[in-house]
C-alpha cells in the first residue's frame, strides 16, 4: 500500500465502508459545539490568524527527528493497524503515524494542512492488538473529520494562555476560545469513539480499552458491567451541588470522563444507527455538499432534548423543569437552530462538520468539505 492509495485489506475479516462520511459517527453535540464555537466572538480573528503563524514544519521535524515513525520497518503491528483502519474508512491518504516516549497512555491526531497521528508508548504497551486497533481507529476517525485543525489550535491557545496569564486581562480572551476549544473537543472524542469502534468492529475491545485507560492493566480485577454501572452513578450524582462540582471537574478537560465514553460508546453500538451502518446504509463523503445543515441543527437540538428528556443528573432536571418539560425545551431547541422564531442558525464549517449558511437571505446552509486554509466563515 502507497500513502496515497490501498493495496491491503485488512488482516481480519472486517466489513469495510466505502465513500463513508464523518457524518455517519459524529455526535450530535459535536456539530453543536462546533457550531457554538465557530460562532463565539473573536474566533473567527484568532482561527485565521494562528493558521498562518503556526509552525507546522516545525511541528513535523520535531516528531521525526524525537519520536519513533510508524513504518513497514518500524512498528508494524501498529502499521498495519493504521492502513488497515484507512482502507475500512476509506481514508484515501495514510497519515503518517508515530510512537512518543512518554509513560502515559495517550493518542493524538494534530496538524493544520494534512493530520499527524502521534500514539505514546504508555498506550502501546497497555493495550492488546484488538484494543490498539479500536485507538488507531479513533485517531483515523479524528483525521476523518478534520478535527486535527481545532486540536492543533487548542495545544497552542492552551500554551499561550500559561505565558500570558501574568498580564492583567491578558488571558481572558484567549480562555474564552480555549474554554470553547475544550468543550468541542469533549464531544469529539464520542464521535471519534464511535470510529473506532467502526474500524475494531469488537465493543468488547472498545470497553477493555477504556478500562484500561481508567484502571491500568489489570483486567482481572475489573468488570465491564460494573464500570458502567459507575457512569450510571456519576449522572445521577447527589444534589445540584454535585451539577456544579461536575461541571468544574470537567471543564479542564480535553477528554469526558472515562465512564461517561464507555457508557455513550455502549449505548450507541445498540442503536438502529450503527446497525444501518453496518448493514451498509450510511450518508456518503460525496452527498457532504448536498446534506441540509438545517437537518443536522434538528438532530442536535432533538439530541438535547433526549438528554434533558432522559439525564437522571439533577441540574439536567431542573433544566427540564424550568423550561415546561422536555417537550417544550425541544421546541426551543429546534426554534433556535432552525431559526423558526426568524433568528437564523448561523454557524461554520469545518472539513467534514458543517457548514452554516453563508447569505442573508435565509437559504438553507449544506455540508461541505473545505480546504482547512479557508478558516472559519467571517461574520458578514
Amino acid at each position: 500500500m502507497t500513502d496515497s492509495s490501498h493495496e491491503s485489506v485488512p488482516s481480519r475479516h472486517r466489513k469495510r465502508f466505502p465513500g463513508i462520511s464523518s457524518r455517519a459517527y459524529e455526535h450530535p453535540a459535536d456539530r453543536s459545539a462546533l457550531v457554538a464555537l465557530r460562532r463565539l466572538t473573536g474566533f473567527d480573528t484568532v482561527f485565521k490568524a494562528l493558521s498562518g503563524l503556526l509552525p507546522e514544519r516545525s511541528l513535523r521535524l520535531l516528531f521525526l527527528s524525537d519520536s519513533v515513525r510508524v513504518s513497514e520497518a518500524q512498528f508494524v503491528h501498529l502499521n498495519d493497524m493504521l492502513r488497515d483502519a484507512c482502507y475500512i474508512l476509506d481514508l484515501e491518504k495514510v497519515p503518517p503515524m508515530y510512537v512518543k516516549q512518554d509513560p502515559q497512555p495517550n493518542a493524538m491526531c494534530i496538524g493544520l494542512d494534512e493530520p499527524i497521528i502521534v500514539v505514546t508508548t504508555g498506550l502501546v504497551e497497555l493495550l492488546d492488538e484488538e484494543e490498539m486497533r479500536a485507538v488507531v481507529g479513533h485517531e483515523v476517525g479524528h483525521a476523518l473529520s478534520g478535527h486535527s485543525v481545532y486540536r492543533t489550535i487548542l495545544l497552542f491557545l492552551t500554551n499561550l494562555a500559561v505565558k500570558v496569564a501574568w498580564i492583567p486581562l491578558g488571558n481572558v480572551a484567549i480562555m474564552a476560545i480555549v474554554t470553547a476549544l475544550r468543550e468541542w473537543f469533549r464531544k469529539s472524542e464520542l464521535s471519534a469513539d464511535r470510529a473506532g469502534l467502526l474500524v475494531g468492529q469488537d465493543i468488547k475491545a472498545s470497553m477493555r480499552g477504556l478500562m484500561k485507560i481508567a484502571g491500568g492493566n489489570h483486567l482481572h480485577e475489573m468488570n465491564v458491567d460494573a464500570f458502567l454501572a459507575q457512569a450510571d452513578e456519576y449522572e445521577k450524582g447527589g444534589d445540584l451541588r454535585d451539577s456544579v462540582l461536575k461541571i468544574l471537574n470537567v471543564l479542564p478537560r480535553t477528554h469526558p470522563f472515562t465512564t461517561v465514553r464507555a457508557a455513550e460508546l455502549k449505548k450507541w453500538s445498540e442503536t438502529r444507527d450503527f446497525q444501518r451502518i453496518m448493514d451498509g446504509h450510511y450518508p456518503k463523503r460525496d452527498e457532504d455538499k448536498d446534506a441540509s445543515v438545517t437537518d443536522s441543527f434538528r438532530e442536535s437540538a432533538s439530541h438535547y432534548a433526549d438528554t434533558v428528556r432522559t439525564s437522571k443528573d439533577p441540574l439536567m432536571k431542573l433544566v427540564g423543569d424550568i423550561a415546561g418539560g422536555a417537550g417544550d425545551l425541544g421546541g426551543k431547541l429546534r426554534d433556535r437552530f432552525t431559526g423558526a422564531s426568524g433568528g437564523n442558525a448561523g454557524g461554520g464549517s469545518a472539513k467534514g462538520g458543517a457548514q452554516g449558511p453563508s447569505s442573508t437571505d435565509g437559504s438553507e446552509g449544506t455540508w461541505r468539505r473545505p480546504d482547512p486554509e479557508e478558516g472559519p466563515e467571517s461574520g458578514n
